[in-house]
Protein backbone atom coordinates (compact mmCIF):
# COMPACT_ATOMS: atom_id res chain seq x y z
CA UNK A 1 0.00 0.00 0.00
CA UNK A 2 1.16 3.51 -1.09
CA UNK A 3 0.38 6.50 1.30
CA UNK A 4 0.95 9.82 -0.82
CA UNK A 5 0.70 13.11 1.55
CA UNK A 6 -0.78 15.79 -1.13
CA UNK A 7 -0.20 18.66 1.29
CA UNK A 8 -2.64 20.19 4.34
CA UNK A 9 -4.98 17.51 5.40
CA UNK A 10 -5.03 15.30 1.80
CA UNK A 11 -4.07 12.03 0.77
CA UNK A 12 -3.53 9.43 -1.94
CA UNK A 13 -4.36 5.81 -0.42
CA UNK A 14 -3.57 3.60 -3.50
CA UNK A 15 -3.87 -0.55 -2.77
CA UNK A 16 -6.29 -2.61 -4.24
CA UNK A 17 -8.50 0.75 -4.75
CA UNK A 18 -7.65 4.48 -5.67
CA UNK A 19 -8.54 6.27 -2.57
CA UNK A 20 -8.66 10.31 -1.35
CA UNK A 21 -9.38 11.57 1.73
CA UNK A 22 -9.81 15.46 2.01
CA UNK A 23 -8.59 15.91 -1.35
CA UNK A 24 -8.24 20.04 -0.31
CA UNK A 25 -5.93 20.62 -3.80
CA UNK A 26 -6.96 24.08 -5.87
CA UNK A 27 -6.90 26.43 -3.49
CA UNK A 28 -4.08 24.67 -1.54
CA UNK A 29 -0.66 26.88 -2.15
CA UNK A 30 0.97 23.62 -1.09
CA UNK A 31 -0.69 21.09 -2.83
CA UNK A 32 1.79 18.69 -5.35
CA UNK A 33 -1.57 18.28 -6.99
CA UNK A 34 -4.52 20.06 -8.73
CA UNK A 35 -7.37 18.48 -9.26
CA UNK A 36 -7.19 18.09 -12.91
CA UNK A 37 -4.35 15.61 -12.47
CA UNK A 38 -6.71 13.24 -10.73
CA UNK A 39 -7.76 11.17 -13.76
CA UNK A 40 -8.52 8.26 -11.67
CA UNK A 41 -10.13 7.58 -8.22
CA UNK A 42 -12.51 4.73 -7.08
CA UNK A 43 -12.94 6.33 -3.31
CA UNK A 44 -13.29 9.80 -1.79
CA UNK A 45 -13.37 10.31 2.01
CA UNK A 46 -14.36 13.71 3.22
CA UNK A 47 -13.54 14.46 7.21
CA UNK A 48 -16.11 17.40 7.61
CA UNK A 49 -17.57 19.99 5.54
CA UNK A 50 -15.07 22.60 5.99
CA UNK A 51 -13.89 24.12 2.76
CA UNK A 52 -10.03 22.99 3.58
CA UNK A 53 -11.33 19.22 3.49
CA UNK A 54 -14.47 19.10 1.64
CA UNK A 55 -12.38 21.07 -1.08
CA UNK A 56 -12.53 19.72 -4.65
CA UNK A 57 -14.08 16.41 -4.14
CA UNK A 58 -17.36 16.72 -5.17
CA UNK A 59 -15.44 17.83 -9.14
CA UNK A 60 -12.85 14.86 -8.91
CA UNK A 61 -16.16 12.75 -8.25
CA UNK A 62 -17.96 13.74 -11.25
CA UNK A 63 -14.62 13.47 -13.24
CA UNK A 64 -13.87 9.92 -12.35
CA UNK A 65 -16.89 8.52 -11.19
CA UNK A 66 -15.53 7.92 -7.70
CA UNK A 67 -17.69 7.40 -4.88
CA UNK A 68 -17.98 9.98 -2.12
CA UNK A 69 -17.79 9.02 1.23
CA UNK A 70 -18.92 11.05 4.30
CA UNK A 71 -20.95 11.62 7.18
CA UNK A 72 -25.11 11.69 5.90
CA UNK A 73 -25.32 15.33 5.82
CA UNK A 74 -22.76 16.00 3.63
CA UNK A 75 -23.84 13.26 1.29
CA UNK A 76 -26.73 15.33 0.70
CA UNK A 77 -24.71 18.42 -0.07
CA UNK A 78 -22.75 15.96 -2.69
CA UNK A 79 -26.06 14.76 -4.04
CA UNK A 80 -27.51 18.47 -4.39
CA UNK A 81 -24.42 19.41 -6.71
CA UNK A 82 -24.95 16.38 -9.01
CA UNK A 83 -22.62 13.39 -7.44
CA UNK A 84 -24.46 10.63 -7.98
CA UNK A 85 -22.79 7.71 -6.62
CA UNK A 86 -22.17 8.53 -2.74
CA UNK A 87 -22.26 6.17 0.53
CA UNK A 88 -23.36 7.64 3.28
CA UNK A 89 -22.55 6.69 7.10
CA UNK A 90 -22.25 8.04 10.72
CA UNK A 91 -19.92 7.78 13.46
CA UNK A 92 -19.22 4.07 15.04
CA UNK A 93 -20.52 2.72 11.42
CA UNK A 94 -18.65 0.96 9.01
CA UNK A 95 -19.06 -0.18 5.18
CA UNK A 96 -17.26 -2.08 2.70
CA UNK A 97 -16.68 -0.97 -0.70
CA UNK A 98 -15.42 -3.78 -3.09
CA UNK A 99 -13.62 -5.58 -0.06
CA UNK A 100 -12.24 -2.18 1.65
CA UNK A 101 -13.79 -1.69 4.97
CA UNK A 102 -14.43 1.63 6.37
CA UNK A 103 -15.35 3.16 9.56
CA UNK A 104 -16.50 6.35 10.26
CA UNK A 105 -15.05 7.81 14.20
CA UNK A 106 -15.31 10.39 16.50
CA UNK A 107 -13.36 13.54 15.73
CA UNK A 108 -13.56 16.65 18.36
CA UNK A 109 -14.07 20.09 15.64
CA UNK A 110 -16.94 21.61 13.87
CA UNK A 111 -18.40 21.20 10.30
CA UNK A 112 -19.87 23.78 8.41
CA UNK A 113 -20.51 23.73 4.41
CA UNK A 114 -19.78 27.85 3.30
CA UNK A 115 -21.91 28.01 0.21
CA UNK A 116 -22.75 31.49 0.08
CA UNK A 117 -21.41 34.94 1.29
CA UNK A 118 -23.79 34.99 3.94
CA UNK A 119 -22.48 32.11 5.65
CA UNK A 120 -23.49 27.76 5.23
CA UNK A 121 -25.31 25.22 6.82
CA UNK A 122 -25.01 22.32 8.64
CA UNK A 123 -22.46 19.52 7.22
CA UNK A 124 -23.30 16.88 10.23
CA UNK A 125 -20.34 16.01 12.72
CA UNK A 126 -17.05 15.96 11.94
CA UNK A 127 -15.57 12.17 11.95
CA UNK A 128 -12.23 10.35 11.08
CA UNK A 129 -11.47 7.69 8.96
CA UNK A 130 -10.19 3.70 9.54
CA UNK A 131 -9.28 2.27 6.41
CA UNK A 132 -8.72 -1.12 5.91
CA UNK A 133 -7.56 -2.59 2.92
CA UNK A 134 -6.60 -6.53 3.51
CA UNK A 135 -4.16 -7.25 6.66
CA UNK A 136 -3.17 -3.26 6.41
CA UNK A 137 -5.47 -0.39 8.84
CA UNK A 138 -4.95 3.38 8.25
CA UNK A 139 -6.67 5.90 10.85
CA UNK A 140 -7.23 9.25 9.08
CA UNK A 141 -8.33 11.67 12.12
CA UNK A 142 -9.42 14.48 10.22
CA UNK A 143 -9.31 17.94 12.25
CA UNK A 144 -9.86 16.66 15.88
CA UNK A 145 -8.43 17.82 19.22
CA UNK A 146 -7.18 15.42 21.79
CA UNK A 147 -9.78 12.76 23.31
CA UNK A 148 -9.44 10.06 25.22
CA UNK A 149 -11.13 7.79 23.14
CA UNK A 150 -8.07 7.74 20.58
CA UNK A 151 -7.16 4.63 23.05
CA UNK A 152 -10.16 3.05 22.43
CA UNK A 153 -9.38 3.49 18.28
CA UNK A 154 -5.96 1.69 18.94
CA UNK A 155 -7.40 -1.10 20.99
CA UNK A 156 -10.30 -1.68 18.36
CA UNK A 157 -8.57 -1.19 15.05
CA UNK A 158 -4.84 -1.35 15.56
CA UNK A 159 -4.31 1.30 12.96
CA UNK A 160 -0.89 0.45 11.88
CA UNK A 161 -0.53 4.24 10.45
CA UNK A 162 -2.13 7.15 11.42
CA UNK A 163 -2.69 10.65 9.98
CA UNK A 164 -2.59 13.07 13.12
CA UNK A 165 -3.10 17.14 13.01
CA UNK A 166 -0.49 18.73 14.55
CA UNK A 167 -1.18 22.52 13.12
CA UNK A 168 -3.18 23.92 16.51
CA UNK A 169 -5.51 26.64 16.61
CA UNK A 170 -8.00 24.46 15.15
CA UNK A 171 -6.94 21.12 15.79
CA UNK A 172 -4.09 19.78 18.34
CA UNK A 173 -0.80 20.84 18.21
CA UNK A 174 2.34 18.69 18.64
CA UNK A 175 2.36 17.98 22.70
CA UNK A 176 -1.46 16.74 22.00
CA UNK A 177 -1.19 14.73 19.04
CA UNK A 178 2.18 12.92 20.71
CA UNK A 179 -0.45 11.58 23.47
CA UNK A 180 -2.77 10.70 20.66
CA UNK A 181 0.16 8.67 19.41
CA UNK A 182 0.42 6.81 22.55
CA UNK A 183 -3.32 6.20 22.89
CA UNK A 184 -3.32 4.72 19.42
CA UNK A 185 -0.16 2.59 19.24
CA UNK A 186 0.12 2.75 15.70
CA UNK A 187 4.26 1.87 14.13
CA UNK A 188 3.47 4.81 12.39
CA UNK A 189 2.22 8.68 13.10
CA UNK A 190 2.22 10.99 10.12
CA UNK A 191 1.69 14.62 10.59
CA UNK A 192 -0.69 16.67 8.64
CA UNK A 193 -2.70 19.84 8.90
CA UNK A 194 0.47 22.32 9.49
CA UNK A 195 2.01 25.11 7.88
CA UNK A 196 -0.26 25.55 4.97
CA UNK A 197 -0.90 28.93 6.29
CA UNK A 198 0.61 31.07 8.79
CA UNK A 199 -2.22 30.46 11.01
CA UNK A 200 -1.01 26.71 11.90
CA UNK A 201 2.52 27.06 11.26
CA UNK A 202 4.46 24.40 13.25
CA UNK A 203 7.69 22.27 12.93
CA UNK A 204 6.90 18.76 12.96
CA UNK A 205 10.01 17.61 14.15
CA UNK A 206 8.49 19.21 18.27
CA UNK A 207 5.96 16.04 17.20
CA UNK A 208 9.15 13.69 16.85
CA UNK A 209 10.74 15.06 20.16
CA UNK A 210 7.50 14.79 22.47
CA UNK A 211 7.07 11.17 20.92
CA UNK A 212 10.22 10.31 22.12
CA UNK A 213 9.71 12.00 25.46
CA UNK A 214 7.02 9.75 25.85
CA UNK A 215 8.89 6.21 24.97
CA UNK A 216 5.59 5.03 22.79
CA UNK A 217 7.88 3.41 20.29
CA UNK A 218 6.37 4.86 17.47
CA UNK A 219 7.74 6.16 14.57
CA UNK A 220 7.16 9.81 12.99
CA UNK A 221 7.24 10.18 9.39
CA UNK A 222 7.31 13.63 8.07
CA UNK A 223 6.06 13.82 4.95
CA UNK A 224 6.09 16.85 1.95
CA UNK A 225 3.57 16.94 -0.12
CA UNK A 226 4.25 14.60 -3.41
CA UNK A 227 6.24 12.56 -0.79
CA UNK A 228 4.95 8.84 -0.24
CA UNK A 229 6.08 5.69 1.67
CA UNK A 230 4.83 2.10 1.39
CA UNK A 231 3.83 -0.22 3.81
Amino acid sequence: MKIEYLGHAAFKITGTKKILIDPFLDSNPKASLKSNDIKSADIILVTHGHGDHLGDSIQICKNTGAIFVSIHELILYAEENGVTNTEGMNIGGTIEIEGIKITAVKAEHSSCINVTDKGGYSGGNSIGFIVKDGNKTIYHAGDTGLFSDMELIGELYKPYVSLLPIGSRYTMGPKEASYAAQYLKSKIVVPMHYNTTPLIRQDPHQLNLFVSELGCGTEVKILEPGEYFEI
